[in-house]
Protein backbone atom coordinates (compact mmCIF):
# COMPACT_ATOMS: atom_id res chain seq x y z
CA UNK A 1 0.00 0.00 0.00
CA UNK A 2 2.57 2.82 0.93
CA UNK A 3 5.02 1.40 -1.87
CA UNK A 4 2.08 2.13 -4.40
CA UNK A 5 1.29 5.70 -3.08
CA UNK A 6 5.13 6.74 -3.39
CA UNK A 7 5.15 5.61 -6.76
CA UNK A 8 1.62 7.62 -7.81
CA UNK A 9 3.46 10.55 -6.10
CA UNK A 10 6.83 10.06 -7.88
CA UNK A 11 5.26 9.67 -11.42
CA UNK A 12 3.35 13.06 -11.13
CA UNK A 13 5.76 15.05 -9.89
CA UNK A 14 6.20 18.01 -11.73
CA UNK A 15 10.12 19.15 -11.31
CA UNK A 16 10.31 22.60 -13.22
CA UNK A 17 12.50 25.67 -12.65
CA UNK A 18 9.85 28.01 -13.29
CA UNK A 19 7.86 26.57 -10.83
CA UNK A 20 10.04 25.42 -7.55
CA UNK A 21 7.69 25.80 -5.45
CA UNK A 22 5.72 23.25 -6.48
CA UNK A 23 9.25 20.83 -6.39
CA UNK A 24 9.76 21.79 -2.76
CA UNK A 25 6.25 20.73 -2.14
CA UNK A 26 6.76 17.47 -3.90
CA UNK A 27 9.57 16.95 -2.07
CA UNK A 28 8.41 17.45 1.07
CA UNK A 29 5.54 15.11 0.69
CA UNK A 30 7.24 12.56 -0.54
CA UNK A 31 9.69 12.68 2.83
CA UNK A 32 6.61 12.70 5.25
CA UNK A 33 5.12 9.83 3.19
CA UNK A 34 8.16 7.93 3.30
CA UNK A 35 8.48 8.12 7.16
CA UNK A 36 4.76 7.55 7.81
CA UNK A 37 5.06 3.97 6.18
CA UNK A 38 7.90 3.41 7.80
CA UNK A 39 6.43 4.55 10.87
CA UNK A 40 3.88 2.36 10.23
CA UNK A 41 5.30 -0.78 9.63
CA UNK A 42 7.46 -0.49 12.51
CA UNK A 43 4.98 -0.05 14.99
CA UNK A 44 3.00 -3.00 13.02
CA UNK A 45 6.21 -5.47 13.35
CA UNK A 46 6.26 -4.70 17.28
CA UNK A 47 2.50 -5.63 18.02
CA UNK A 48 3.41 -8.82 15.99
CA UNK A 49 6.16 -9.17 18.36
CA UNK A 50 4.33 -8.63 21.39
CA UNK A 51 1.26 -10.65 20.17
CA UNK A 52 4.08 -13.76 19.46
CA UNK A 53 5.41 -12.97 23.13
CA UNK A 54 1.63 -13.73 24.18
CA UNK A 55 0.26 -16.84 22.35
CA UNK A 56 0.12 -20.43 24.40
CA UNK A 57 3.10 -23.01 23.99
CA UNK A 58 2.17 -26.44 24.51
CA UNK A 59 4.73 -28.32 26.87
CA UNK A 60 3.26 -31.33 25.93
CA UNK A 61 5.76 -33.47 23.89
CA UNK A 62 4.99 -36.54 22.07
CA UNK A 63 7.60 -38.81 22.96
CA UNK A 64 10.12 -37.11 25.14
CA UNK A 65 10.70 -34.39 27.86
CA UNK A 66 11.78 -31.70 26.15
CA UNK A 67 11.57 -28.64 27.65
CA UNK A 68 11.36 -30.51 31.51
CA UNK A 69 14.07 -32.11 33.72
CA UNK A 70 14.01 -33.57 37.35
CA UNK A 71 14.72 -31.12 39.99
CA UNK A 72 18.84 -31.24 40.67
CA UNK A 73 19.29 -34.14 38.42
CA UNK A 74 22.86 -32.76 36.75
CA UNK A 75 23.97 -36.33 36.35
CA UNK A 76 21.22 -38.07 35.15
CA UNK A 77 21.10 -40.51 37.79
CA UNK A 78 17.31 -39.57 39.07
CA UNK A 79 14.06 -41.40 37.23
CA UNK A 80 10.20 -41.86 38.20
CA UNK A 81 8.75 -40.56 34.73
CA UNK A 82 7.60 -41.45 31.43
CA UNK A 83 6.35 -40.08 28.41
CA UNK A 84 3.59 -42.07 25.98
CA UNK A 85 1.73 -40.04 23.32
CA UNK A 86 1.71 -36.97 25.40
CA UNK A 87 1.61 -37.75 28.53
CA UNK A 88 3.89 -37.21 31.38
CA UNK A 89 3.62 -40.42 34.21
CA UNK A 90 4.96 -40.41 37.64
CA UNK A 91 5.26 -43.68 39.30
CA UNK A 92 6.77 -43.92 42.51
CA UNK A 93 7.81 -47.61 42.46
CA UNK A 94 9.40 -46.94 39.65
CA UNK A 95 11.52 -43.88 40.79
CA UNK A 96 15.69 -44.37 40.91
CA UNK A 97 18.22 -42.09 42.76
CA UNK A 98 18.62 -39.87 45.68
CA UNK A 99 16.47 -36.68 46.26
CA UNK A 100 13.37 -34.90 44.81
CA UNK A 101 11.95 -36.22 41.42
CA UNK A 102 9.89 -33.87 40.78
CA UNK A 103 9.66 -32.32 37.02
CA UNK A 104 10.54 -28.81 36.13
CA UNK A 105 10.23 -26.50 33.56
CA UNK A 106 14.15 -25.99 31.57
CA UNK A 107 12.53 -22.25 31.12
CA UNK A 108 11.85 -19.97 34.08
CA UNK A 109 8.28 -17.96 34.03
CA UNK A 110 6.78 -15.10 36.30
CA UNK A 111 3.11 -13.83 35.24
CA UNK A 112 1.58 -16.39 32.95
CA UNK A 113 -1.40 -18.65 32.33
CA UNK A 114 -1.52 -22.20 32.49
CA UNK A 115 -3.97 -25.24 31.45
CA UNK A 116 -3.49 -29.06 31.86
CA UNK A 117 -5.13 -31.85 32.84
CA UNK A 118 -4.19 -34.23 35.43
CA UNK A 119 -5.43 -38.16 36.62
CA UNK A 120 -4.35 -39.68 39.90
CA UNK A 121 -4.69 -43.36 41.49
CA UNK A 122 -6.80 -43.84 44.26
CA UNK A 123 -5.14 -42.40 47.87
CA UNK A 124 -2.44 -40.55 46.21
CA UNK A 125 -1.51 -36.95 45.68
CA UNK A 126 0.73 -34.26 43.88
CA UNK A 127 0.91 -30.39 43.26
CA UNK A 128 1.40 -28.14 40.88
CA UNK A 129 4.26 -25.23 41.62
CA UNK A 130 5.46 -22.18 40.54
CA UNK A 131 8.51 -19.78 41.41
CA UNK A 132 10.76 -22.65 41.93
CA UNK A 133 14.47 -22.35 42.49
CA UNK A 134 16.76 -24.86 41.87
CA UNK A 135 19.80 -23.27 43.62
CA UNK A 136 21.68 -26.37 45.24
CA UNK A 137 20.74 -24.77 48.56
CA UNK A 138 17.42 -25.95 48.32
CA UNK A 139 16.38 -29.69 48.46
CA UNK A 140 12.99 -29.47 47.47
CA UNK A 141 10.70 -27.68 44.93
CA UNK A 142 8.58 -26.75 47.91
CA UNK A 143 10.87 -24.93 49.94
CA UNK A 144 11.03 -22.02 47.37
CA UNK A 145 7.68 -22.76 45.30
CA UNK A 146 3.61 -22.39 46.58
CA UNK A 147 1.48 -25.48 45.86
CA UNK A 148 -1.66 -25.57 44.04
CA UNK A 149 -2.42 -28.61 45.57
CA UNK A 150 -3.49 -32.17 43.64
CA UNK A 151 -4.96 -35.23 45.70
CA UNK A 152 -7.68 -37.36 45.88
CA UNK A 153 -10.52 -35.32 47.67
CA UNK A 154 -11.66 -38.70 49.41
CA UNK A 155 -8.66 -38.77 51.29
CA UNK A 156 -9.86 -35.56 53.23
CA UNK A 157 -13.69 -35.25 52.34
CA UNK A 158 -14.96 -32.44 54.09
CA UNK A 159 -13.12 -32.85 57.12
CA UNK A 160 -12.74 -29.03 58.00
CA UNK A 161 -9.22 -29.56 59.50
CA UNK A 162 -7.40 -30.77 56.32
CA UNK A 163 -9.24 -28.46 53.80
CA UNK A 164 -6.09 -26.16 53.22
CA UNK A 165 -4.66 -29.49 52.11
CA UNK A 166 -7.07 -30.75 50.01
CA UNK A 167 -7.67 -30.33 46.38
CA UNK A 168 -7.92 -27.04 44.86
CA UNK A 169 -6.02 -25.30 48.16
CA UNK A 170 -3.16 -23.07 47.81
CA UNK A 171 -1.48 -25.67 50.01
CA UNK A 172 -1.45 -24.61 54.13
CA UNK A 173 -2.26 -21.21 53.05
CA UNK A 174 -6.03 -21.25 51.74
CA UNK A 175 -8.93 -24.21 51.00
CA UNK A 176 -10.64 -24.05 47.98
CA UNK A 177 -14.12 -22.88 47.98
CA UNK A 178 -15.77 -26.12 46.84
CA UNK A 179 -14.64 -29.89 45.48
CA UNK A 180 -14.95 -29.58 41.89
CA UNK A 181 -12.69 -32.58 41.32
CA UNK A 182 -13.69 -35.97 39.32
CA UNK A 183 -12.65 -39.46 41.11
CA UNK A 184 -9.94 -40.72 41.40
CA UNK A 185 -8.87 -42.58 37.81
CA UNK A 186 -10.58 -39.83 35.85
CA UNK A 187 -8.97 -36.85 34.08
CA UNK A 188 -9.49 -33.46 35.74
CA UNK A 189 -8.65 -30.00 33.96
CA UNK A 190 -7.01 -26.95 35.95
CA UNK A 191 -6.53 -23.38 34.50
CA UNK A 192 -4.60 -21.48 36.51
CA UNK A 193 -3.45 -17.63 36.53
CA UNK A 194 -0.39 -16.20 38.53
CA UNK A 195 -0.53 -12.63 37.75
CA UNK A 196 2.44 -10.79 39.74
CA UNK A 197 1.63 -7.59 37.51
CA UNK A 198 -2.30 -7.33 39.02
CA UNK A 199 -1.28 -9.27 42.82
CA UNK A 200 -3.59 -12.34 41.84
CA UNK A 201 -3.73 -15.69 41.45
CA UNK A 202 -6.70 -18.20 40.33
CA UNK A 203 -7.38 -21.71 40.48
CA UNK A 204 -10.10 -22.95 38.25
CA UNK A 205 -11.17 -26.37 38.49
CA UNK A 206 -13.32 -28.22 36.09
CA UNK A 207 -14.37 -25.13 34.92
CA UNK A 208 -15.50 -23.59 37.96
CA UNK A 209 -12.95 -21.39 39.73
CA UNK A 210 -12.30 -22.89 43.45
CA UNK A 211 -10.06 -20.42 44.62
CA UNK A 212 -8.34 -16.63 44.51
CA UNK A 213 -5.84 -14.96 46.62
CA UNK A 214 -3.05 -12.65 46.71
CA UNK A 215 0.63 -13.20 45.62
CA UNK A 216 2.13 -10.36 47.80
CA UNK A 217 1.35 -7.80 50.52
CA UNK A 218 0.59 -8.08 53.66
CA UNK A 219 -1.68 -10.58 53.59
CA UNK A 220 0.29 -13.03 51.44
CA UNK A 221 2.80 -12.85 54.37
CA UNK A 222 0.39 -12.88 57.36
CA UNK A 223 -0.95 -16.69 55.64
CA UNK A 224 3.00 -17.48 54.94
CA UNK A 225 3.71 -16.65 58.75
CA UNK A 226 0.71 -18.88 59.83
CA UNK A 227 1.33 -22.07 57.44
CA UNK A 228 4.01 -24.98 57.56
CA UNK A 229 6.30 -22.27 55.49
CA UNK A 230 6.69 -19.94 58.13
CA UNK A 231 10.37 -20.87 58.53
CA UNK A 232 11.79 -21.19 54.73
CA UNK A 233 13.17 -18.54 53.85
CA UNK A 234 12.81 -18.69 50.17
CA UNK A 235 9.48 -19.66 50.48
CA UNK A 236 7.02 -17.66 47.95
CA UNK A 237 10.12 -15.07 47.31
CA UNK A 238 10.96 -15.46 43.37
CA UNK A 239 8.43 -14.20 41.16
CA UNK A 240 10.71 -15.73 38.13
CA UNK A 241 11.03 -19.36 38.36
CA UNK A 242 10.55 -23.03 37.26
CA UNK A 243 7.42 -24.82 36.77
CA UNK A 244 6.99 -27.80 38.89
CA UNK A 245 4.98 -31.14 38.86
CA UNK A 246 5.56 -32.91 42.11
CA UNK A 247 6.80 -36.71 42.47
CA UNK A 248 4.58 -38.06 45.66
CA UNK A 249 3.64 -41.69 46.14
CA UNK A 250 1.22 -43.22 44.10
CA UNK A 251 0.37 -42.93 40.28
CA UNK A 252 -0.14 -39.12 38.51
CA UNK A 253 -0.59 -38.31 34.87
CA UNK A 254 -0.29 -35.15 33.09
CA UNK A 255 -1.40 -34.36 29.50
CA UNK A 256 -2.51 -31.31 27.29
CA UNK A 257 -0.05 -28.51 29.34
CA UNK A 258 0.04 -25.47 27.86
CA UNK A 259 1.04 -21.85 28.91
CA UNK A 260 0.99 -18.21 28.27
CA UNK A 261 3.22 -15.02 29.46
CA UNK A 262 1.22 -12.40 30.96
Amino acid sequence: MCEKRINLLLNNSVFLNKHEIVVYYRIISFALLLYSCQNFTRKESNIKSIELVKEWISLSPEDNFNGWHIFQNENGSKSGWKVEKGVFTFDKDNAKGEGNKSLLTDEVFSSFEIEFEWKLSPNSNSGFMWGVSEDEKYEHPYLTGPEIQIIDSDIYGDDPEHQVHTVGALYDMIPPNQIASKSAGEWNKYHIIINYNKNLGVVVLNEKEVNRFILSGPKWDSMVKNSKFSNMSGFGKYKEGHISLQDHPGLISYKNIKIKRL
